[in-house]
C-alpha cells in the first residue's frame, strides 16, 4: 500500500460540549471541521450528530441535513455511525441508512463499553450488512476485539461480500472492555485479517492515550488511520486537543514520515468501492 487512508471522527457520542468546548456539535461546526480536515489530507468523515442541546441523537431529519451539507461543502466520503450512543434502539440505528450516507459503520459484536454495553446481536449485524448492500452503501466493519474478525468471516461466508466488493475494517483499540491499544494486539488482528477475502484493508483507531502507539503500529503493518475528537480529547499529557485539524495534521505527518502520503478522496473511493460523486 503506497498511500494512507485517513478518516476523521470529529464528534462521537461520549464527550459533552460542556466538558470539551472545542467539540463540533452543530451542522455548521461539523462542516467547518470537515473542510479543514479535507484540506490537510482526510478522505472520510465518520459522523455522529447532536441535537440542539448538544446531546447525541439519531434524528432522521438532522441526519439527512448533515449528510447533505457535508456532500455540498466537501468531497469527503460521508460515513455515518450506525452505532449512535450505546442506549440507542436497533430500529433507530438501522434507520441511519435512510439518510443517504456513502458509507456506514457495522460493528461485529457486543462489547463492554466503559460502564455501558454496546449491544450488537448477530441478527442485527446481518440485517445491517444486507440493508447496506441493498442501498448501495459501503460498510466499514468496526472491530473491538479479536474474535469479532472471526464473526466478520462468518458474516461474509454466509451472506456474501458488501456493496462494491471490497472489505474494509476499522480496529477500534483501547476502549475499556475491548482489546488494548498495543502493537501486539494490532499484530494479532493483522494475522486474523489474512483469513478474510484477498485485498481486505484495515484502519486502526487508538482511543485516548493509545492514539500514537496505534497510529505507528498501523502504519508499520500497512494499515490506515482514523483520528479525531471522538477518540481522544487530549493531544499530549495535560494538553487538551484544540481542534480535529490538529489531530489530522499529526496523522498526515506520520503518514508522510512512513512515505505513505494521504490518499485523495478520489483514490479512497476507488480503493473502497465507493461510487464516485
Amino acid at each position: 500500500m503506497t498511500g494512507t487512508l485517513i478518516t476523521v471522527a470529529p464528534t462521537g457520542a461520549e464527550s459533552s460540549k460542556a466538558a470539551v468546548p472545542a467539540l463540533p456539535v452543530t451542522i455548521d461546526e461539523l462542516v467547518a471541521t470537515a473542510k479543514e480536515c479535507e484540506a490537510l489530507g482526510a478522505a472520510i468523515v465518520h459522523v455522529h450528530i447532536r441535537d440542539d442541546a448538544a446531546e447525541p441523537t439519531l434524528d432522521q431529519g438532522r441526519l439527512r441535513e448533515t449528510v447533505a451539507a457535508l456532500r455540498q461543502s466537501t468531497s469527503l466520503i460521508v460515513q455515518l455511525s450506525s452505532g449512535g450512543a450505546v442506549t440507542d434502539p436497533e430500529a433507530d440505528r438501522l434507520a441511519v441508512l435512510d439518510a443517504g450516507p456513502e458509507m456506514a459503520s457495522c460493528t461485529m459484536g457486543t462489547v463492554n463499553f466503559g460502564d455501558g454495553v454496546f449491544l450488537n446481536r448477530w441478527e442485527f449485524i446481518v440485517d445491517l450488512h444486507t440493508r447496506m448492500r441493498d442501498k448501495g452503501i459501503v460498510p466499514e466493519y468496526e472491530i473491538f476485539d479479536l474474535g469479532q474478525l472471526t464473526t466478520l468471516q462468518r458474516l461474509l461466508t454466509q451472506h456474501g461480500l458488501p456493496h462494491g466488493g471490497h472489505v474494509h475494517v476499522d480496529l477500534v483499540m483501547g476502549v475499556p472492555g475491548g482489546m488494548p491499544g498495543t502493537a501486539a494486539a494490532l499484530v494479532a488482528c493483522h494475522q486474523a485479517i489474512r483469513d478474510l477475502p484477498a485485498g481486505t484493508t484495515f484502519s486502526a483507531t487508538g482511543i485516548g492515550r493509545s492514539t500514537i502507539p496505534v497510529m505507528l503500529a498501523s502504519l508499520s503493518a500497512g494499515g490506515h488511520l482514523r483520528v479525531g475528537m471522538e477518540d481522544t480529547v487530549t493531544y499530549a499529557k495535560g494538553r487538551p486537543v484544540e481542534s480535529n485539524m490538529q489531530l489530522v495534521a499529526r496523522a498526515v505527518g506520520f503518514a508522510q514520515l512512513a512515505q505513505r502520503p494521504p490518499l485523495t478522496t478520489a483514490e479512497a473511493r476507488e480503493l473502497l468501492g465507493v461510487t464516485p460523486r
